[in-house]
C-alpha cells in the first residue's frame, strides 16, 4: 500500500476521499471528530502544493437531501484550517469540473455529498470514471468507508494510476494488523455492544489470538442464557445463542480466556430516571432486565485491563448513555485510559463514550472505523484498502 509519501502532487489535482459523515442537529455539526481526523492529510497536501479535492458522505440519502448537504462542513473545515474552502454545488459534470480547475495550488474544493449521486453505493462505473477524471492523483483517507467497495472508494482506483493511503487510513490500518501480528503481551481485548451476531466473528478472531477476552454489554446475555442463567427482560438476542454457544465452545480449548460478568446492574424498565438494582450474581428476575454489568464485574475487569500490555476495546458495558447504567462502560473506559500498554479503541460507541468521560485523549489509537475496524479484526480484505495496492 503506497503512502503519501511516495506521490509527488507538486500543482496536481488530488481528489482525497475523506471521512467526513459527522452528526448534525438543525444543520450544525455537534461532533467535528472526523474532520479533525483528516486534517494531517489536508495538511500535508496543502504544504506539498497539492490542488485539493475532498470528496465525502453524509447520512444515508435518497438523492439529493438539502438537509445533507456538505456546506456545514465546508465551513467547520475552513475554521480549522484557517483556509478558504469551496463547498461545490454538485459531485460531478461541468460545475464541479469548473470548480476544479479553478483551483491554485494549496486551495480546498469540496465537493457535494457523494451520496446524492446513486451510483456511489452501486459501484457505478461511469460515476467512478467521472471522479477519476477530477483528477491526476487519488488518496483514500477514509477508513470508516474502507469496508465498502463505493464508485468513491474502489471503482476510482480503476482509472487513477497514482493512488496512496492518506495519514489517518495508513495508521488505522498499522495500528489493527499490529494487534493480529505480533501484540505486546498479555493482549486483552474487551467487546460489548448490543449483538453477539455483530461481533461473533470478531470474539473468535480474539479467542484465538489474545490471552483474555472480556464480554459485557447486552451481548453477554446470549452467553448467560445457554450457560443456565435466567436473563429476565433483558435484551437476548435468540439469534446470538448458537453463535454465544459455539463461542463457548471454542473457549474451552482457546488460547484466550473467555470472562463473563458476574454481577449486574439492573431495572425495571428503559428509561434514564429508572433506578438502579445491583445484584451479586447473574439471575436476572422476571420483569427485571440487565443495563450494566456490577461492581465486582467492572473492578475485575478494570484490573485485567490494567495488566495488560496491548489492550483492545470495541463495545460499551451497558447503557451508559443514562447516568445510573454508565458505571461499567466508565471503569473500562478509566482502565483502558491509564493504562502503560498499548491501547487501542474501536469506533462508534466506544468512541462516544471516551469522549462523553473526556477521555479520547488519553489512549493510543482512537480508531474512526466502526464496521471497517471489526471486519480488518476479523481478517478480512477490505476493498478500499486492497484498492490502492
Amino acid at each position: 500500500m503506497r503512502s503519501l509519501a511516495d506521490l509527488d502532487v507538486q500543482g496536481k489535482r488530488v481528489l482525497v476521499r475523506v471521512d467526513f459523515n459527522v452528526p448534525l442537529r438543525d444543520g450544525k455539526i455537534t461532533d467535528d471528530t472526523r474532520i479533525r481526523a483528516a486534517l494531517p492529510t489536508i495538511e500535508e497536501l496543502r504544504t506539498r502544493g497539492a490542488r485539493i479535492i475532498l470528496v465525502s458522505h453524509l447520512g444515508r440519502p435518497k438523492g439529493v437531501d438539502p438537509s445533507l448537504s456538505l456546506r456545514p462542513v465546508a465551513e467547520r473545515l475552513a475554521e480549522l484550517t484557517g483556509a478558504s474552502v469551496v463547498a461545490a454545488d454538485d459531485v460531478v459534470g461541468e460545475s464541479a469540473r469548473a470548480c476544479v480547475e479553478a483551483l491554485a495550488p494549496g486551495e480546498i474544493l469540496l465537493l457535494e455529498n457523494i451520496r446524492f449521486e446513486v451510483g456511489e453505493t452501486k459501484n457505478d462505473p461511469e460515476l467512478a470514471r467521472e471522479l477519476a477524471d477530477l483528477c491526476d492523483v487519488y488518496v483514500n483517507d477514509a477508513f470508516g468507508s474502507a469496508h465498502r467497495a463505493h464508485a468513491s472508494t474502489e471503482g476510482i482506483t480503476h482509472h487513477v494510476k497514482e493512488r496512496a493511503a492518506g495519514l489517518l487510513l495508513e495508521r488505522e490500518v498499522s495500528q489493527l494488523n499490529a494487534i493480529l501480528a505480533d501484540p505486546a503481551r498479555p493482549l486483552v481485548a474487551v467487546l460489548g455492544g448490543s449483538k453477539v451476531t455483530d461481533k461473533i466473528a470478531v470474539i473468535e478472531r480474539f479467542l484465538d489470538i489474545a490471552d483474555t477476552l472480556l464480554i459485557g454489554g447486552a451481548m453477554c446475555f446470549p452467553f448467560l442464557q445457554v450457560q443456565g442463567h435466567a436473563v429476565g427482560d433483558s435484551m437476548c438476542e435468540v439469534e446470538g445463542l448458537e453463535p454465544a454457544q459455539s463461542a463457548l465452545e471454542k473457549a474451552a480449548a482457546a488460547r484466550a480466556a473467555l470472562v463473563l460478568p458476574s454481577d449486574l446492574g439492573l431495572a425495571e424498565r428503559y428509561a434514564p430516571d429508572a433506578p438502579r438494582r445491583d445484584i451479586e450474581d447473574v439471575e436476572v428476575p422476571p420483569g427485571w432486565m440487565g443495563l450494566d454489568i456490577g461492581p465486582r464485574t467492572a473492578r475485575l475487569y478494570a484490573e485485567l485491563i490494567d495488566g495488560g500490555a496491548t489492550i483492545f476495546w470495541n463495545g460499551p458495558m451497558g447503557v451508559f448513555e443514562f447516568e445510573s447504567f454508565a458505571f461499567g462502560t466508565r471503569a473500562v473506559a478509566e482502565a483502558v485510559a491509564h493504562a502503560s500498554g498499548t491501547t487501542v479503541v474501536g469506533g462508534g460507541d466506544s468512541a462516544a463514550a471516551l469522549q462523553q468521560f473526556g477521555l479520547a485523549d488519553a489512549v493510543t489509537h482512537l480508531s474512526t472505523g466502526g464496521g471497517a475496524t471489526l471486519e480488518l479484526l476479523e481478517g478480512r480484505t477490505l476493498p478500499g484498502v486492497a484498492a490502492l495496492g
